[in-house]
């Protein structure tokens, strides 16, 4: 790795979290500083990150690449890191999201089993997506937490959780310039739900957020980054990756179709679990809320979003249904994970807490 000869000094913590290996650690230093003082540090960081990817079993649970490319994306969503906003668009910084997002696409569509393609009809993409999302093939993390799981348990979901959850919809929201006519109309009316129909307090991201103080976590954007593994934030970074790019608009809007139709039933059974164990309304209210929404999301999402968008670009099809099934994949294998560590008696969390009120 080329190890800058004018890397400046780190004079201010600029995240609530910590690194996870020289990629991260190098460019939290950079955006520590002003891009006139620090970009010409990042100069070789595109081709040092080239190297690590060369090195690495794989670019989706490798800790030092998430969490670089989680903070290369929080420059372009705000709240995430606290640094000049110039460096959102500097050079370095797009050259080196853009390696690392590379190598993540051709590591999923090397894992993602993509289902047979339909045809380019509304009707048949939504029955096509219905088929795919609704193929439950493991252990269901949902019924476990709703029958099982204690209330460390759950606190530590919502603390994996929370990496999305708080900025919940925004990813997708990328997507709306980039679409048209009936799919444009279709995800601008699920997100303007999502972001509580006019109603700040309604958001679905506060409503989480008021879940978490309830439960005596810290609310504020990247308390818990350091807590949850690299397979969490992936799941965040994949899917700002389809919002953030307009050639996967596909991908973006069939995640967002799968997200939507695999939401409704598992929030109810979250929302049990929660009060088997005695969580109030005010820690319910958020899966509460996701039981009704998803329900009717769910319907707009596969036919007027995938399917419009289906038939108004049906060379688009194919990333349609690679963004469902890689929805359904991450999904899965962070599922997996929760469930697989709580069986054997262990936490999910790659490092534990400390002061939850649990």
């Amino acid at each position: 790795m080329n190890t800058p000869t004018t890397a400046p000094s780190q004079t201010r913590p600029v995240a609530r979290f910590d690194a996870r290996g020289p990629l991260s650690a190098r460019l939290l230093s950079a955006l520590s500083h002003s891009p006139d003082v620090a970009a010409a540090s990042l100069r070789d960081f595109p081709s040092d990150i080239a190297e690590a990817i060369a090195s690495a079993p794989s670019v989706m649970t490798d800790d030092d690449l998430q969490l670089t490319l989680f903070i290369l994306y929080g420059l372009h969503y705000g709240g995430v890191v606290d640094a000049d906003d110039r460096w959102e668009w500097n050079p370095n910084t797009i050259a080196a999201r853009v390696t690392i997002e590379t190598a993540f696409e051709r590591e999923l569509r090397a894992a993602v089993a993509l289902p047979e393609l339909p045809v380019p009809d509304a009707g048949a993409v939504a029955q096509a997506l219905f088929d795919l999302t609704s193929d439950d093939g493991g252990p269901s993390l949902s019924k476990f937490v709703a029958a099982k799981a204690s209330r460390e348990q759950l606190v530590e979901l919502v603390v994996q959780r929370s990496v999305y959850t708080l900025k919940e919809a925004d990813p997708h929201s990328w997507a709306i310039p980039r679409l048209g006519g009936r799919a444009k109309v279709a995800l601008v009316e699920i997100q303007a739900d999502e972001y509580g129909g006019g109603r700040p307090e309604r958001m679905h991201a506060t409503i989480f957020a008021r879940m978490m103080r309830a439960m005596g976590l810290d609310d504020t954007y990247g308390s818990y980054v350091d807590n949850v593994p690299a397979l969490t934030i992936a799941s965040f970074t994949m899917m700002s990756m389809f919002g953030l790019n307009r050639r996967l608009r596909g991908a973006i809007t069939g995640h967002l179709a799968a997200f939507e139709m695999t939401s409704s039933i598992p929030s109810g059974l979250y929302a049990r679990g929660l009060r088997r164990l005695g969580f109030g309304d005010d820690v319910t209210r958020y899966y509460d809320e996701h039981v009704e929404a998803d329900a009717v999301h769910e319907q707009i999402a596969a036919r007027d979003l995938a399917g419009g968008l289906a038939e108004s670009e049906p060379q688009l099809l194919a990333d349609i249904m690679f963004g469902a099934a890689a929805c359904l994949l991450m999904d899965g294998l962070v599922g997996q994970h929760i469930f697989s560590e709580w069986s054997e008696g262990r936490s999910s969390l790659r490092l534990p807490l400390e002061n939850a009120d649990v």
